[in-house]
């Protein structure tokens, strides 16, 4: 029986090193494009929800203004209790406009209450979404107007560059992008055909004109993966979308914690399984046959056994290595893989045990529960 599953797992992750679309290569990545002489975004309202977030709003507003003239920024203030509003308004952005955020209605996330609550002050063509930990290298800006005027696109995203210092996020922050791009293969998502559709909610630019013809973000309402709905949406008008990694646009939030990575995780894993018991059973297994039969095998199989889980587990490797490599780690970063899948198999099960509970989700201290209609 061991030497039919360690068979069966090497043979997943040979077939996933040979898939045309390659979902474990990085090549899908946008650079800045500094240095552009007189670079203008008079036709750009950044709109930037923001719920305590004073520790970071300072210098992701003074990032976003490095960019250009913008036509607006607006930031919504979404009734943080550390004067987020009060930090921004006192930078004295010029084209800057504070919005007091109300509580969201019975059926919309917090996040995306915000953002419609933002929207009433665009009037430009293009909409950049971004969060309020996110700081954008000089030039990011320019990148994304480019990478959407070149492939003539409705919306564009980057992937940020996560806060990468703590051994637990080196340990689970790679694997956590690993595995968004293996469930939404990036090659996949950006070609107009087909059905995948992916984008990454801290940075996104999508032409407004698409935004209000899918019904903006009333669309989405309550959404919990609001930014992969958003490309769907986008998908289905018979918009063109990408998405991409980037250095260039940084997330400033640390996670100096397995519970601060383990919530974060919770938050939409079930989601991401359609809330279904059948799909739970069925990663799980997967999770099981593909990361931890391997390592079994190795240590307590027969020599056939041993090479063939060896096999596995270096096919596995291989798949990983590209992001390591993209995030400057080393190499040895590999052999903890298999741990990081446990630990997100449980986050998963905690996604479901706190649905089955009541609770679809939680966030900043707002909880929605399962009868709300997202």
């Amino acid at each position: 029986m061991l030497l039919v599953a360690t068979s069966v797992a090497a043979c997943v992750w040979l077939i996933l090193l040979a898939l045309p679309w390659r979902p474990w290569s990085t090549r899908e990545h946008l650079t800045a494009i500094p240095g552009v002489v007189g670079a203008d975004f008079s036709d750009v309202t950044a709109l930037v929800p923001a719920r305590d977030e004073a520790s970071c709003i300072a210098a992701s507003l003074t990032a976003l203004v490095a960019q250009g003239p913008l036509g607006r920024i607006v930031l919504i203030d979404d009734q943080s209790n550390d004067g987020t509003g009060d930090v921004a308004r006192a930078l004295a952005i010029d084209n800057l406009t504070v919005v007091s955020g109300s509580t969201p209605p019975p059926d919309w996330s917090g996040k995306l209450w915000a953002l419609e609550q933002g929207s009433a002050h665009v009037t430009t063509r293009y909409t950049l979404l971004l969060d309020a930990d996110i700081e954008l290298k000089p030039g990011t800006l320019t990148a994304l107007k480019t990478r959407m005027a070149q492939d003539e696109l409705e919306l564009v995203s980057v992937m940020a560059h996560l806060h990468m210092q703590t051994a637990w996020e080196k340990l689970l922050l790679p694997p956590f992008i690993y595995f968004f791009k293996l469930i939404y293969p990036f090659a996949l998502s950006n070609e107009p055909a087909s059905r995948v559709a992916a984008a990454a909610g801290g940075c996104i630019l999508i032409d407004s004109a698409m935004l209000r013809s899918i019904g903006g973000f009333g669309a989405l309402r309550g959404a919990i993966i609001d930014d992969c709905a958003l490309a769907r949406l986008v998908k289905r008008a018979g918009g063109r979308t990408w998405i991409g990694l980037s250095h260039d646009a940084r997330s400033s939030r640390p996670y100096e914690s397995l519970n601060h990575i383990w919530n974060m995780v919770a938050r939409t894993a079930f989601t991401q399984l359609h809330y279904s018991n059948i799909m739970l059973g069925l990663c799980s297994a997967l999770l099981v046959l593909t990361f931890i039969v391997p390592v079994v095998g190795v240590v307590s199989g027969t020599a056939i056994v041993r090479f063939v889980s060896i096999t596995a587990l270096a096919a596995m490797g291989l798949t990983y290595l590209p992001t390591l490599r993209f995030y400057d780690l080393p190499p040895v970063w590999i052999l903890s893989l298999p741990l990081a899948a446990c630990l997100f198999l449980a986050m998963t099960w905690t996604s479901a045990i706190r649905y089955w509970c009541g609770e679809r989700t939680r966030w900043k201290a707002r909880s929605y529960e399962r009868k709300a209609t997202f």
